[in-house]
């Protein structure tokens, strides 16, 4: 008998990708089916390392409307899938989900822009006070599922050797912690002095192995950073691709990082997490399990969690009155004892 086809729609971001595979990686596993992905072709390799996915169907931003329109028709002039979930509840999920030709199409509870009306039905009622994680498990119990009581991130990634990448810090004796000071939101980045003196500290402390990690248009930042340090730290950002920086994370004892995609790819493989928390909720989207530690300081500012891409104070309080000692200390309560 065939194994049933279906189609998920999770077309971005990376922390959103990661949110959902717990969700289909159980609707995998209950339903034995063959899975395949729509996502935009930036966060393709990321799924590729999905265990449960089969196949990657690469969708671009409906602004490259050629290639936009083109994946559509490819999606509909393809064999019919049993069951569509899209993940992200946008109109533009949507119009994915409808082009894959499918007499069931479930929706999240969370669906906005008139996205609904395209589904045939949504999953379980809406409610935004919990973490993303949860949100889409909602579908599993649309499907007739309890979910696991610890959901699952099976993936798997590039084997990485840090000492290859580093040798400066092959001598080091100390843990390997990796370090994220960046994200796509300003107000989510704690400050630049503050990542240096916690790189200082934690070289000083404990003899690490640290290496900053990023993207090309990180590295100018990054480096500024390590030369504020005053200590050997390697500045990787723009060295590694999206899964080969998975692949270090993988070998790291622990990550500091803002909110950002590193942080959600360390938590999905179970690496301990500190992140500095500002304008957005650790209750939605913060490191999901057990072994994290989320730092915040409410006295700091009313507004937080604010949400906002720019400070509504001008001053950053909400971040920059989180000291590197606080940080320092938080990781080293995470790492795993001295020999």
């Amino acid at each position: 008998m065939a194994r049933s086809r279906i189609l998920v729609v999770k077309l971005s971001s990376l922390g959103d990708t990661l949110h959902a595979l717990p969700a289909v990686a159980e609707i995998a596993k209950r339903l034995d089916a063959e899975v395949d992905w729509a996502v935009q072709p930036a966060f393709a390799p990321l799924v590729e390392c999905f265990a449960c996915v089969s196949r990657v169907v690469r969708v671009p931003r409906p602004s490259e409307t050629r290639a936009w329109a083109r994946a559509l028709r490819a999606l509909h002039r393809a064999p019919p899938y049993d069951l569509v979930l899209d993940l992200q509840g946008l109109l533009k999920s949507a119009i994915v989900a409808r082009a894959a030709r499918a007499p069931r199409r479930v929706g999240p509870s969370f669906a906005r822009e008139g996205s609904a009306l395209f589904y045939t039905e949504t999953a379980g009622p809406r409610n935004r006070a919990r973490h993303a994680v949860e949100e889409c498990l909602d579908t599993v119990r649309a499907l007739g599922f309890e979910p696991l009581a610890e959901p699952a991130f099976p993936m798997r990634v590039p084997d990485v050797d840090p000492d290859a990448l580093a040798p400066a810090l092959a001598g080091r004796s100390g843990p390997r912690v990796a370090v994220a000071p960046f994200s796509r939101w300003a107000t989510k980045n704690w400050p630049a002095a503050s990542f240096s003196e916690a790189i200082r500290l934690l070289a000083a402390g404990r003899d690490a192995r640290l290496y900053v990690i990023g993207g090309p248009g990180d590295r100018a930042g990054a480096e500024a950073i390590v030369r504020a340090a005053g200590v050997p730290a390697a500045n990787l950002c723009g060295k590694l691709s999206l899964v080969e920086s998975a692949g270090l994370l993988k070998r790291c004892a622990a990550l500091l990082t803002n909110d950002s995609g590193p942080m959600h790819v360390a938590a999905a493989l179970g690496v301990p997490c500190v992140v500095p928390f500002g304008p957005t909720s650790p209750d939605r989207t913060g490191p999901w399990g057990r072994g994290h530690v989320v730092l915040r300081a409410p006295d700091a500012c009313p507004l937080a969690p604010c949400r906002k891409r720019a400070c509504p104070r001008g001053d950053g309080a909400c971040l920059a009155s989180i000291s590197p000692r606080r940080a320092v200390d938080a990781v080293l309560s995470v790492l795993p004892p001295s020999p």
